[in-house]
């Protein structure tokens, strides 16, 4: 049973904006279209559309997306090269996930922080407490950030 975009992006959790999109990029070939140029999607297209928005939203860019369905439609000759690019991807979500993490650890510093100093009426006494006053998840971020505040 062929589904519209409207359902498809319903049922995907997906703009229709965006699955436009998609299509207007190349990154849909698969998708027929009635004799009125609706676009008809197919219980098949749902794994290629969850696919795409994982490697879009994961910060693959469009070029290499298109690239993906191309080596996809070569068949099995580029196993290789499709697994290269998700090994690839992987490792970039990895290390943007790392990185977000220390960010967070930073944010979760400054909301203690400033809690602190809300509680106390001034900014003294969280940044004047001893390294052992201190809770000890933040004490290698305080330590990180005073380093860095000296150079």
């Amino acid at each position: 049973m062929p589904y519209t975009i409207g359902e498809i992006a319903k049922y995907l959790n997906i703009p229709s904006s965006t699955l436009r999109f998609y299509d207007k990029m190349g990154l849909m070939p698969f998708v027929d279209r009635s004799e009125s140029g609706i676009r008809l999607f197919k219980d098949s297209d749902i794994e290629w559309l969850l696919i795409i928005d994982c490697l879009k939203k994961s910060g693959m860019p469009v070029k290499n997306i298109r690239e993906f369905i191309k080596l996809v439609e070569q068949g099995d000759a580029s196993i290789d090269k499709r697994l290269e690019m998700f090994q690839q991807q992987r490792r970039h979500v990895e290390e943007t996930i790392a990185s977000l993490e220390e960010q967070l650890k930073i944010l979760k510093f400054k909301c203690w922080y400033y809690k602190t100093a809300k509680e106390a009426g001034t900014t003294k006494v969280p940044r004047n407490m001893k390294e052992d006053e201190l809770p000890e998840e933040f004490r290698p971020v305080r330590h990180k950030l005073r380093r860095l505040n000296e150079k």
